[in-house]
């Protein structure tokens, strides 16, 4: 697999920032696609490239992928926010993926591998385990065009010999992490007590590094081809476990004590804030089944993933 050329889309991003550099390692000469490839760092095996503009839907990749042997998709509109055009969702998410696998099949790529999202399959919340075979129920524009993309990669490369592979990765969590598991580090950095150990959801997370090495996985694994796979950490865990955890790699104690789950509800209803409980208490889990029957185990665990999340970012200056 050495000194064969990847093309990263969304190389700056968050998930970007550590693939590249986990290929380049390992060998692969990593053509890094950002929108300002300025802020990127030259090195040995990656080379810094302009990324285009996908909210055009229809993009030029011809450059991009010429040359390439692979193509590994990250960018894109990553979070839902109902103050996005669901048209815009849709340019970005499919249409820009539907033309990177034409380009890529033109091209005689190898295989794409495309990082979707569970958000295609379910919203915040679900029922049961998800698998491969749950029919998708995406709850938000963000869910329907990430959904809309894989089926636009899979139509432009069908009867290609490029191939693809997509991934629908749970919540990613890692250094410099934001969002949802943002606010829970900084939950766990006060030093304060905390009312979470009566919280029942169970939520599949996943370390940035097992999304590393189940990109690097795909990109070669034959048992992978034109498959969709869900891809998460070794188990599911509840929130007080993801905070105590945190705490740890913080050199606390986990501080944590339980009140009834109707009052913490009420009182974030009350707060404006009874969506972000419904998800803290309600489940989402998957079952990666189908991804480790293709030969793939996840590199880490996630409470060492974690504990090491905040101590590393408790070493950044604030």
């Amino acid at each position: 697999m050495t000194n064969k050329r990847v093309l990263v889309t969304g190389a700056s991003g968050f998930i970007g920032r550590s693939v590249v550099p986990y290929l380049a390692a390992r060998g692969f000469e990593v053509r890094a696609a950002a929108r300002d490839p300025d802020c990127l760092t030259a090195g040995k095996g990656v080379v810094p490239v302009k990324l285009p503009n996908l909210s055009q839907g229809l993009v030029d990749w011809s450059d991009l992928v010429d040359g390439c042997d692979y193509a590994v998709h990250l960018a894109g509109v990553a979070h839902a926010d109902k103050d996005i055009p669901e048209t815009h969702y849709q340019a970005v998410n499919c249409g820009a993926v539907g033309s990177l696998g034409v380009a890529a099949g033109k091209a005689g790529l190898k295989r794409v591998v495309y990082i979707s999202s569970v958000r295609a399959q379910s919203g915040p919340v679900a029922d049961s385990v998800l698998t491969e075979d749950s029919p998708p129920q995406p709850s938000d524009a963000y869910g329907r065009a990430k959904l809309a993309g894989e089926m636009a990669l899979c139509d432009a490369l069908a009867g290609s010999e490029a191939d693809w592979v997509t991934l629908r990765p749970v919540l990613v969590y890692g250094p410099a992490v934001k969002g949802n598991m943002a606010q829970l580090l900084k939950l766990a950095s006060l030093g304060l007590p905390l009312p979470l150990s009566t919280l029942g959801g169970r939520r599949s997370i996943l370390s940035v590094e097992n999304l590393a090495s189940a990109i690097l996985h795909c990109i070669s694994a034959d048992s992978a081809q034109r498959k969709v796979l869900l891809v998460a950490d070794e188990s599911p865990l509840k929130i007080a476990d993801i905070v105590a955890a945190m705490r740890r790699g913080l050199g606390r104690r986990p501080g944590l004590f339980g009140l009834p789950s109707a009052a913490l509800a009420a009182a974030a209803k009350l707060a404006g804030k009874g969506e972000a409980w419904a998800r803290l208490d309600g489940d989402l889990m998957v079952s990666t089944g189908a991804l480790r029957e293709t030969g793939w185990q996840p590199a880490i665990g996630s409470r060492e993933a974690l504990a090491e999340m905040a101590r590393l970012t408790s070493l950044v200056p604030s």
